[in-house]
């Protein structure tokens, strides 16, 4: 058998296949990277998840709370607390703490009286040592009923 010469000279026979002596192990590394990328990929796909999830939760409690305040025997400033139970009881006790809650009567352009509830605070991340990096304010209303 002649030995190799010209642009194939570089190439060793390794277990029957023939792989250019300056690319072995490069396999693994491929792998690592993309890996990591996926990896990251996926976790940004689950955040964007816990987000969209804990602002859903945190607007339909918020509507709770002023439906709750807007009835006609309860005080409009008790459907910010209503608010934080129900958070409380729909995710964690710690979720509900990390949120700010506001509730008191506005008069819209019609003349109607309405509750309304404002929170804002921050959604946890994922990755715990990045701490709460999204923000979250929504707005829930009610029209108060009459005395």
């Amino acid at each position: 058998m002649a030995p190799l010469q010209g642009p194939g000279a570089s190439v060793r026979a390794v277990g029957g296949r023939g792989v250019p002596s300056g690319e072995r192990g490069s396999a693994v590394v491929d792998f690592v990277m993309v890996s990591i990328l996926i990896v990251m990929l996926l976790l940004a796909v689950l955040q964007v998840a816990v987000y969209v999830h804990m602002r859903n939760v945190v607007t339909a409690s918020a509507q709770a709370g002023a439906r709750y305040a807007a009835n006609a025997d309860v005080d409009s400033s008790l459907g910010a607390a209503r608010t934080v139970e129900v958070v409380a009881r729909a995710t964690s006790v710690q979720t509900a703490e990390g949120l700010t809650c506001t509730s008191g009567e506005e008069v819209d352009a019609s003349g109607l009286t309405l509750v309304v509830v404002r929170c804002s605070g921050s959604v946890p991340s994922l990755l715990a040592t990045l701490g709460n990096l999204l923000p979250l304010e929504v707005t829930g209303r009610a029209v108060k009923e009459a005395a």
